[in-house]
């Protein structure tokens, strides 16, 4: 696996939920070729959330294509009961594997699976949970990441709801230095600075790239955006 360590810097990750799946390998080359080092890969079962999209298998065909290239693969499980897929997302290839807190019982027994894998360890909290909820992992030392969401999970191309902004600042505030911070839902050119000045190292774009007639442009101009060089 590539180094994991990438989470910690400051990283737009494109997700392929809103890549055409039917050039993803090369949309995948693109977006790398212009810089991206994280690629975001969201996974829905139909019951955490309405969609479905993908399992194992789109991980373990872009492991070779990212660690290749130097990059890491991101992948957010919205999912019921992950701990019992762990194991596969892990021999597919993930770097780094986020779930839910409102999606199992278990938190802190699935982010030990997770980093025993040999993945960074991530858990996810939807709009209305409260931050508290990571306070005893973080401070258990089982959790590298910590995603805020943004939108309601399960569907691409929402409005990012303001409050986050706030909630960022707090979820950043209350975590160790060492554990990163992801947002989800709504990124694009125009809100990026704003979820970066609020804490947020790791910013998850899917349609605001992808989504672009040149993807690996839009890629390059969210980046710019967060972090103005």
């Amino acid at each position: 696996m590539s180094d994991t360590h990438q989470f910690q810097a400051n990283n737009v990750a494109p997700s392929i939920l809103a890549a055409d799946f039917t050039r993803l390998g090369a949309q995948v080359a693109e977006v790398m070729d212009a810089g991206a080092r994280v690629i975001h890969v969201d996974v829905m079962d139909g019951h955490f959330v309405p969609p479905i999209t993908f399992g194992p298998n789109i991980v373990a065909a872009l492991a070779d294509q990212v660690h290749s290239a130097g990059g890491v693969l991101d992948v957010h499980l919205m999912i019921e009961r992950p701990e019992r897929h762990v194991e596969d997302f892990v021999k597919a290839g993930a770097d780094g594997i986020t779930v839910h807190v409102e999606a199992t019982q278990h938190l802190h027994y699935t982010l030990d699976v997770i980093r025993q894998g040999g993945a960074s360890a991530g858990a996810a909290i939807c709009p209305a949970t409260a931050v508290s909820v990571l306070a005893d992992v973080a401070a258990a030392g089982v959790l590298d990441l910590a995603l805020c969401m943004s939108v309601n999970p399960g569907w691409g191309n929402q409005s990012l709801i303001p409050h986050s902004f706030a909630k960022l600042q707090v979820l950043r505030a209350a975590m160790p230095a060492g554990i990163a911070v992801e947002v989800d839902g709504g990124v694009n050119e125009q809100s990026a600075r704003t979820v970066a000045e609020s804490g947020a190292n790791l910013l998850v774009a899917g349609s605001a790239v992808f989504g672009a007639a040149d993807p690996a442009a839009a890629f390059a101009a969210v980046t710019v955006a967060a972090w103005p060089t």
